[in-house]
């Protein structure tokens, strides 16, 4: 084959995926460029440099779409070829697993990303940290309806909290009660990280998505083991979620698919079907945070069975804590527990985190001191149930 005909055959195997190029797209380029030449008439020379200027705008928008689509395909073929995970349960090919043991030693601290120490692309180590490195306890006392008997995250909530908002579909649950016969004894913190998730023009339209919605955005809530209701507690969490997501979550759900195998593989979880989904759009400003939890620690949400947190913001990025740990736990009095150590993963732009939902996790209070919603942490998060 010339050259010709292998890029011409490139091309139209391209065409005939949807994910690159929908049919919808094909036949709006196809009338601008009979509307250009239509328009152009003889001039032969307007005709070829409008041509070569929708060339260019439909190669870059292919070339992304492409470079998404073609790379967790390869990932996919690596990992079904390549050999098995090391010790240290990284794979080398941008997943990233790790778990600690439950009298771990403590292992030598990951630099964080710097000019001056560059992660390697597509990997990604979260941050162990032993049992001496426990969250600090926050000086004001939980309620007496509060029933949290883990580790808190530094910081207690700003004097003047958000309104409370209509939100719907954002209950968390705010502990995990279960009996001791059927649940591990211990749970150990894991996750699958994943760099570069969207692509670029993705992201950026996601981003711009948010900022623009920012009115419709409401309180976050809560939901206790015995409670049906979420109420929103500005002492266990506070930040504001976006439900009505538009087609942001059937973008980001179809990439989670794509790589689903992979992850559960790694994390040690059997495929399985998934029977619904829920996600929601979580802004986190100045103070916020969101206490120890698990998310399906209740009948209500018993079905959840994957938990993703895809992180974005605003670049540059003008907010500084919002670190997700995930923690070691053991059963005491049939409850889990904080065992004191965990992971701690902090947010980088255009990365997603899986973990089993039944895994107990924090959000440490964010940093933005501009207080603008447009400086915040944001997050496309939501879980996968079966």
């Amino acid at each position: 084959m010339t050259p010709k005909q292998i890029l011409d055959s490139f091309s139209e195997t391209l065409m005939q995926d949807e994910r690159i190029l929908s049919a919808q797209e094909r036949e709006l380029l196809h009338n601008l460029l009979r509307h250009a030449e239509t328009a152009a008439g003889e001039d032969f020379e307007n005709q070829r440099r409008v041509c070569t200027v929708i060339a260019s705008a439909v190669g870059e928008t292919v070339a992304q779409r492409a470079f998404s689509v073609l790379g967790a395909s390869i990932v996919e073929r690596i990992l079904k070829s390549g050999p098995g995970s090391n010790s240290e349960g990284r794979n080398g090919h941008g997943i990233e697993m790790d778990a600690t043991s439950k009298n771990p030693e403590p292992p030598a601290a990951p630099m964080p990303p710097g000019p001056h120490n560059p992660q390697p692309p597509g990997v990604v180590v979260p941050q162990h940290k032993p049992p001496h490195h426990k969250p600090e306890r926050p000086r004001d006392p939980q309620p007496p309806s509060e029933p949290l008997r883990n580790p808190q995250p530094p910081g207690t909530p700003l004097r003047n909290p958000q309104p409370p908002g209509q939100a719907q579909n954002t209950a968390v649950i705010s502990e995990t009660s279960v009996a001791a016969c059927q649940r591990p004894a211990t749970l150990r913190a894991q996750c699958v990280i994943l760099d570069e998730f969207l692509a670029p023009q993705e992201l950026e339209s996601l981003t711009r998505f948010a900022l623009e919605h920012e009115l419709e955005f409401s309180a976050s809530e809560v939901v206790a083991p015995t409670s049906e209701q979420g109420v929103i507690d500005y002492e266990h969490r506070r930040s504001r979620v976006l439900t009505a997501l538009e087609g942001y979550e059937e973008l980001l759900v179809g990439r989670i698919k794509m790589v689903l195998p992979q992850v559960l593989q790694k994390l040690g979880m059997e495929e399985f079907d998934i029977t619904g989904v829920e996600t929601q759009i979580t802004a986190s400003n100045d103070g916020d945070f969101f206490r120890f939890h698990s998310d399906n620690g209740s009948d209500r949400v018993a079905a959840r069975h994957l938990t993703f947190v895809y992180f974005f913001h605003r670049e540059p990025r003008l907010f500084e804590g919002g670190e997700l740990r995930i923690h070691d736990a053991r059963v005491e009095q049939e409850r889990y527990v904080s065992a004191g150590s965990y992971q701690e993963i902090v947010p980088r732009q255009n990365q997603i985190v899986f973990f089993p939902c039944e895994l107990l996790h924090e959000i440490t209070p964010v940093k933005c001191p501009s207080g603008l919603f447009a400086d915040s942490r944001f997050t496309l998060n939501g879980w996968l149930r079966r």
